[in-house]
This record gives C-alpha cells, structure tokens and sequence, in this order.
C-alpha cells in the first residue's frame, strides 16, 4: 500500500470516528438550540476555520462554481437539515437505520450518471449484511423501532441527498484543486444558500409567542432563529455549548468533511463511502465510555455484523 493510499484511509478513519461522537454534541445541544441554528453556526464556523488554516485564494473556474453550490446544498443543506429534522417526528434508530443507506445511494447514482460499475453480487450481500448489523445496532436492546411516514421519508432523503453530493465531489476531485480549498468553497456555497431559510427563522420566531428558553432544558422548535440578547446570552454563556459548537464547526465539519474529501481523492468516493455503516457503532461504543450507556448483546452482534459486511462488499466478482 502506497503512502497516498495509506493516507485516504487514516483520513477517512478520523472522519468516521469524529462523525461518531457527533450525536452527543447534538443532542446536548437541540436543548438550547434549533436544528437550523446548529446547522447554521457549524458550517459558518466551519468556513471561518479552513480560511484560517488555509488563508488563500484558489482559482476556480466560472462553470465549476456550480459543482461547489451544488456540493453544498446536496452534502451540507439538504442532507444534515434533513437528517437533523428527521429526528423530531422518529426515533434515532430509525433515522440513522435508514440513512446508513447513503453508501448503497451512492454507488447506485455514481453508477446512473458516472457509468462508474460498483454494484455486483457481493456488494448486495455485504450491504444487507450492512442494514442487518446497523439495525441492531441502533436498536441496542430495544423493540421499539416505530415507523412514522414524515420523519423516514425526511431520513430517505438526508440518504439519497448524500449520495448525490459524493457523485458532485467525485467530479469534483477530478479537477485536482486542493481539498481544503475545495471544502471551503463547498462551505461557503453552504452558508449561502442556509441565509433565506435563517431569515425565515427570525420571521417565524418573531410570528410566535417568544416564552425564552428554558434554563436546563429547552428543545427549540427546528428552524426558529433567536436574536435576543438574553437568550443568546443564556446559550453562550455555558462553556458546554461552545465547545460543542466548537467541535461540531472545526474538527466535525471543517476537517472531517476535508478529510473526507481527500480521503474520497486517494480511495474512490464509492469505496471510502462504505466506512459510513461504522458510524452507529463508533456511536454506541463512544456513548458507552463517555456517557455510561449501556451495550448489549444486540449492539456487540450488530457491531459484528457491520464489519463483516464491509468485508464482503469488498471482494470482487
């Protein structure tokens, strides 16, 4: 294995395992703050510190300007706004059971719009393996996997989202510009297009009785933007909060997504795709440590599953 390969797949570990802990960041944070809000200062962190770490101007050609617009709102808007609403009318479970679909959606576009050949026999027996393993997984000891028409139907596209914003980024990468850059770009297109639905936020806060938010916990409605100064002053001033913003803005997004990038670069976007049914696992592994929850038969089988159908989806016809 070259050193570029080597590379691609350290990368793309760090992302998976950053992308892991993320749902309790979030979590903590929908008391506090809406789904767009988070959204919103995440990715504008996001932009703000790739600027930092990469201070320079890349020529972009005119016409690739739409591939990064729509690389942000396919990978960023769509896709996490999706994922993030999805959750206030399902269970977790069922959102991330269902969105663990993106590789699938992935090769199955690439292989529609790029004439890329990803799918074989092999690689529908690792992804079933894939479902089963994740399923369990998230379930971790549960029955209660319901089923709610607006929130899977939310999740379905958070799934399909991704994987068109892998097929733009493939094409994208063909271009050779630099990742962080590239990234960048994609965050800014991003932050762009997510300021009408910001100002529709306001103006929906502002259309509601505004009661504040609670001291300890106060679930904001997802797409209600606050501009008060006490409640913002309520927000900021616990130190978790920043730091989860922090985290969710610099290492989740900034780096994660141009690791990803770099990752997809050096490996193929389908290939590296698949490392994202690990997510659930370094989930409930991470929650285990950190949190003290609980992992149970199912989740350590489920865990087992997942990797075994990595496997098998990797072996050629």
């Amino acid at each position: 294995m070259d050193n570029k390969k080597l590379l691609g797949y350290v990368l793309a570990v760090l992302a998976i395992f950053f992308w892991g802990i993320t749902f309790v960041c979030t979590k903590s944070l929908l008391n506090y703050f809406s789904a767009l809000e988070i959204l919103f200062i995440r990715f504008l962190a996001a932009y703000l510190g790739l600027w930092l770490m990469r201070p320079k101007w890349e020529k972009i050609a005119a016409k690739d300007n739409l591939l990064f617009a729509l690389a942000g709102l396919t990978g960023v808007v769509i896709y996490q706004f999706a994922e993030n609403i999805a959750i206030n009318y399902t269970t977790a479970s069922n959102v991330s059971v269902i969105v663990s679909t993106c590789p699938l959606f992935t090769a199955i576009i690439s292989q529609i719009f790029l004439k890329e050949k990803h799918i074989n026999f092999w690689f529908i027996i690792g992804f079933i393996f894939c479902i089963v393993g994740v399923t369990l997984v998230s379930l971790n000891g549960r029955t209660d996997l319901s089923i709610n028409p607006k929130g899977d139907l939310l999740a379905l596209l958070s799934s399909i989202s991704w994987g068109f914003y892998s097929m733009v980024v493939s094409i994208i990468n063909k271009k050779k510009y630099d990742s962080i850059c590239a990234t960048r770009r994609i965050f800014f297109f991003a932050v762009i297009l997510m300021i009408p639905l910001v100002l529709a936020g306001v103006g929906v806060n502002s259309a509601v009785e505004n009661k504040g938010l609670a001291a300890d916990n106060g679930l904001a409605e997802s797409v209600i933007v606050h501009l008060s100064g006490a409640v913002n002053k309520l927000r900021f001033s616990k130190p978790l909060n920043c730091i989860y913003l922090l985290f969710l803005g610099l290492i989740a997004s900034g780096f994660c997504f141009a690791a990803w990038n770099k990752a997809c670069l050096e490996l193929g976007t389908v290939k590296i795709t698949k490392g994202l049914y690990l997510i659930p696992v370094v989930t409930i592994i991470f929650a285990f440590f950190i949190l003290g929850e609980k992992i149970t038969w199912m989740g350590a089988l489920g865990t087992i599953i997942t990797i075994t159908g990595l496997f098998i989806s990797e072996i050629k016809r």
